[in-house]
């Protein structure tokens, strides 16, 4: 069974601090590559995807997200404005739940980036996302072939897509490329106030419904001004 979300969440209001100095007077999701904002490849593969209405979250210089996405038609852009309060990646979403529904969403972040393969990798994740045997859906870079990481990977992939989240020293192939599907049944008794999201991963994983999807194409770990410089190399060899 699949899923066809017409709406999504989208986190922007992180302060970006190893993007610094591009990030002194400037939100991480506007920051350009390839010509675009991040934010704009997110939203446009967004808009591709079917989804009519993203939530974007704001907190660190807000009014400068706000006045780019404010003549967006597509997707229509709703502000979840948390300027005077921290919320972390989880609080976030419990704050936008009214806005979101009660069918499955889009989870992205603002500030992920990847060139798709053969076909859009949020349509593979609608495609692939079963309500019976899913909460969350996490789409999974292989870390050998990504660009800009060089971390130990978030989970291990069972052959049915399971996922099993790395242990402390542990060496894993697939790291969270910073999209997913969710349900918003997950968080029916999340905490409130500001928390990871990674709480309701873990707590999906405890249950066996946290399931990930291989990423086809190339994922671009844009954390850093360099990395800016590798997204936009790797941008132009996918057009040559």
């Amino acid at each position: 069974m699949s899923v066809k979300p017409t709406k999504a969440m989208v986190l922007a209001a992180g302060l970006g601090v190893r993007m610094r100095p591009l990030t002194d007077k400037m939100p991480k999701p506007l920051v350009r590559v390839a010509g675009q904002t991040l934010l704009d490849h997110v939203l446009d593969k967004l808009g591709d995807a079917g989804v009519n209405e993203a939530v974007v979250n704001v907190h660190y210089l807000p009014d400068q997200i706000i006045d780019h996405v404010a003549a967006r038609k597509l997707p229509r852009v709703i502000i979840s404005d948390e300027r005077d309060e921290v919320l972390g990646t989880g609080g976030a979403v419990v704050k936008a739940l009214p806005l979101l529904g009660q069918a499955p969403f889009f989870h992205v972040n603002a500030d992920t980036l990847w060139i798709d393969g053969v076909r859009p990798n949020l349509a593979r994740l609608a495609e692939t996302f079963d309500p019976a045997r899913m909460d969350i859906l996490l789409l999974m870079a292989p870390t050998t072939s990504s660009i800009g990481y060089s971390g130990r990977g978030d989970y291990a992939m069972l052959p049915d897509g399971a996922l099993r989240k790395r242990r402390e020293h542990q060496v894993v192939p697939f790291v969270y490329a910073g999209a997913a599907i969710m349900s918003p049944a997950l968080f029916a008794d999340a905490p409130s106030g500001e928390f990871s999201l990674t709480k309701m991963f873990d707590r999906a994983n405890e249950q066996e419904r946290l399931f990930g999807l291989r990423l086809d194409g190339v994922w671009m770990h844009v954390g850093t001004p360099d990395a800016v410089h590798a997204a936009e190399q790797a941008f132009l060899a996918s057009v040559a």
